[in-house]
């Protein structure tokens, strides 16, 4: 059966690639900056930014299956040069802009019979990792509130976060921007590779789909093994 699915942002990165891998089997409304990387797709298009825009509800179907946000931040920094500022930046466009989205679009997810919720964390919320104050505070904000949104939304609507580790996507280029940067990240995971987006787009997949019906309030790790395996020795 064919699902209607919101995806806000989705022109790049893991978006692009989940909205590849489902745009010919459901009903895809894309909702971000750019149209870029679009327009061969099968995807309805709607024109908005989190941080200024609010999205137009007359454009979203009445009855939404699915919904999944992309936005994010990688701000890496030593916490004593960060200003206030930056933990703002970070709350609002990980946050505050998905919750404010997510409740406009609420009623459209509750006439569904049953639709899934799905948003993204980071490795570093449940490893502590050097430089990852800002980023992991705003993302620590979705791992609670997606706990207690998926307590107080079932039976109907499903809530899960996918939590990766570090994933070649634009938004990651810096970090994997020569050879030597490769390597290392890689040499830090158990399975000796850095993240595809495709591996956050088969994840996000499922749990959009029915085969994970029974899966909420859940914090799905697609992270290499990061965050639960030690295999220095």
């Amino acid at each position: 059966m064919k699902k209607n699915i919101l995806f806000i942002g989705g022109s790049s990165g893991v978006g692009l690639e989940t909205i590849k891998l489902l745009h010919e089997k459901h009903n895809l409304i894309v909702a971000c900056r750019t149209e870029e990387n679009l327009s061969n797709l099968n995807v309805k298009y709607l024109k908005f930014d989190v941080l200024n825009d609010e999205l137009d509800i007359d454009e979203i179907p009445e009855t939404l299956d699915g919904f999944a946000y992309f936005p994010g931040s990688i701000n890496l920094r030593p916490f004593r040069g960060l200003k206030l500022s930056t933990f703002e930046e970070d709350l609002n466009i990980n946050f505050l802009s998905m919750v404010k989205t997510l409740q406009k679009v609420l009623n459209n997810l509750k006439k569904s019979t049953s639709s899934s919720v799905v948003l993204y964390s980071t490795v570093a919320v449940k490893v502590g990792m050097p430089f990852h104050s800002s980023v992991s505070a705003s993302k620590g904000a979705i791992e609670g509130f997606s706990k207690s949104l998926a307590a107080e939304l079932a039976p109907n609507i499903r809530v899960n976060v996918i939590a990766p580790s570090l994933t070649d996507t634009p938004m990651a280029s810096r970090f994997l921007n020569n050879d030597l940067k490769k390597e290392k990240v890689s040499d830090r995971h158990p399975l000796k590779r850095y993240g595809q987006a495709k591996d956050i787009a088969n994840s996000t997949a499922f749990l959009l789909s029915d085969e994970s019906s029974w899966v909420t309030g859940q914090i799905l790790g697609v992270d290499g093994g990061m965050s639960t395996l030690n295999t220095s020795n």
